[in-house]
């Protein structure tokens, strides 16, 4: 049997296609391009206006964001087809800027949020992307679906009864439409049909116009008056380092979701600097930054089909256009019809299969429990990055635990009629601060001969804290005036005690 290897390189493990050009030479994947793009800009335009209401900032500030933000990100983003604009987790942390401090301040904190993200990115943190458990991304994407849920509930209360069967109907077509026809996307066409239907019966129902001002002029440049000292670094700092963070996260976290939906690999250094410019040029125009959309991507991904950087700026474009040009055919788009699409996006990105009980008793207990940590912490503070850093620190307490209980250590002793006699211990398992700590105990000092042999080729040395263990152990016998050998580490263990061994203090 003659076996076949197959290499590649790194140009084609991210080579997705299709590629800008192969879908601009074909109008059927052109056509979905466009539409994705034309839905996701009216899906944009009622989330850019409520973020900025959360921030404190004038509407016009978070559309002008999302305009900028998606068409960067479109041509430097490392994952084509998410859709990057002004979010609700910037938002909320860099709020308080605003409120306190005045609107220059505001978009300093959103410019030095940007340099830091570049900063990040040079330094390699999205390689750390690979020590995020699968646990904590089921989690991460389980938070985000009730999170966006929850978002709708707002415009579903304390409204015109006619809002209830809206977003019935819009289900329904959203639910059927795909079945029907996947060449028009069913988002748009549960917009349009609805918004007819509004429009022609003359019914008064919450619409986009109520949520905010629409802009009448294209963005400017914007240099903010702020003193460039100390005491200004001092208040925008913290508030732009929890932006870097929080929108790396969000948006690197995004990507894998949609590499994974996509089976597509990308690059996520470059996605993590093309983040950091999006918001240095969102500062610049005057915009609130922002990041990733979960939302907005998965009704560009999977609602739409969408699969190109086409979508991602033509996203930007149609918002500007719908904005400035159609300001007044878009402000009478009902907030029903919205609605309707995110629950769907919500139920799309759930994953249920997560929490099917026949998942959960496979599952092992420690993995659910990380899950729904990750959830339960995202969803009550609103943070993206407090629920996975949660979420890992579960993982990793419940990784040491489980590994800990892995050390056995085996006892022999040769015959009596053998001088001298010779204790033999063999350690199974590996060494580190949770399995080191009771490995003192596992010895029987008193009753040993005057040799012991501790053979650990089954086992590995990974920290000073196993170090300092068999130290221990060694003084422990040495008091008593037996001699010990430490026998089988490999080259990098055994350089390794020998380099810490003795100087890790007492060994008692």
């Amino acid at each position: 049997m003659t076996a076949v290897t197959s290499t590649r390189d790194s140009s084609s493990r991210y080579r997705i296609e299709p590629t800008v050009l192969q879908a601009l030479r074909s109008p059927r994947l052109l056509t979905r391009e466009v539409l994705a793009g034309l839905v996701v800009a009216l899906a944009l335009i009622p989330e850019a206006i409520a973020f900025s209401i959360i921030a404190g900032v004038d509407p016009r500030v978070g559309l002008f964001s999302s305009f900028v933000m998606a068409v960067a990100i479109a041509f430097l983003g490392g994952r084509p087809a998410m859709i990057t604009a002004a979010t609700g987790a910037i938002a909320l942390v860099i709020a308080p800027v605003a409120r306190e401090y005045g609107m220059d301040y505001f978009i300093a904190t959103v410019l030095l949020g940007g340099v830091i993200q570049i900063v990040f990115a040079v330094l390699g943190v999205a390689k750390l992307m690979r020590f995020i458990p699968r646990s904590v991304m089921v989690g991460f994407v389980n938070a985000l679906a009730i999170l966006i849920f929850l978002a709708q509930l707002p415009q579903l209360f304390d409204v015109p009864w006619l809002v209830y069967p809206l977003v019935a109907v819009g289900l329904l077509i959203l639910f059927l439409m795909p079945r029907i026809t996947k060449v028009v996307p069913a988002p748009l066409v549960t917009i349009v049909l609805l918004t007819a239907a509004v429009v022609v019966f003359g019914w008064s129902v919450p619409n986009v116009g109520d949520q905010g001002e629409l802009p009448q002029s294209l963005p400017e440049l914007f240099i903010p008056n702020v003193p460039l000292t100390f005491e200004t670094l001092g208040i925008i700092a913290p508030y732009a380092l929890a932006m870097a963070v929080v929108g790396l996260l969000e948006s690197l976290l995004t990507a894998k979701l949609v590499d994974d939906i996509t089976d597509t690999h990308s690059r996520k250094t470059r996605e993590a600097w093309a983040q950091g410019v999006a918001n240095i040029l969102s500062g610049a125009f005057g915009g609130m930054g922002g990041c990733a959309m979960i939302g907005q991507t998965m009704i560009n991904v999977k609602a739409s089909g969408a699969r190109t950087r086409i979508s991602t700026f033509l996203a930007g474009v149609f918002l500007l256009i719908l904005v400035l040009a159609l300001g007044d055919i878009v402000a009478i788009i009902p907030m029903a019809a919205l609605v309707a699409v995110m629950i769907l996006v919500s139920a799309a990105t759930f994953d249920w299969h997560s929490i099917h009980p026949a998942t959960l008793r496979r599952m092992p207990k420690s993995e659910t429990a990380v899950m729904l940590i990750t959830v339960v912490a995202t969803v009550w503070t609103h943070n993206l990055a407090i629920g996975v850093i949660l979420g890992v620190i579960t993982a990793m307490v419940m990784f040491a635990r489980r590994v800990a209980h892995f050390v056995t250590v085996t006892r022999k002793v040769t015959a009596e009629e053998q001088v001298p006699a010779i204790a033999y211990y063999e350690v199974d398992g590996e060494l580190f601060f949770a399995s080191s700590n009771d490995l003192t105990t596992l010895f029987e000092y008193t009753h040993d001969p005057e040799r012991v042999v501790i053979d650990l080729s089954r086992s590995h040395i990974w920290d000073a804290s196993t170090v300092a263990a068999l130290d221990a152990v060694i003084t422990k016998y040495n008091n008593r005036g037996k001699s010990v050998e430490i026998r089988g580490l490999n080259d990098t263990a055994a350089a390794f005690h020998q380099r810490l061994s003795g100087n890790l203090g007492a060994g008692h």
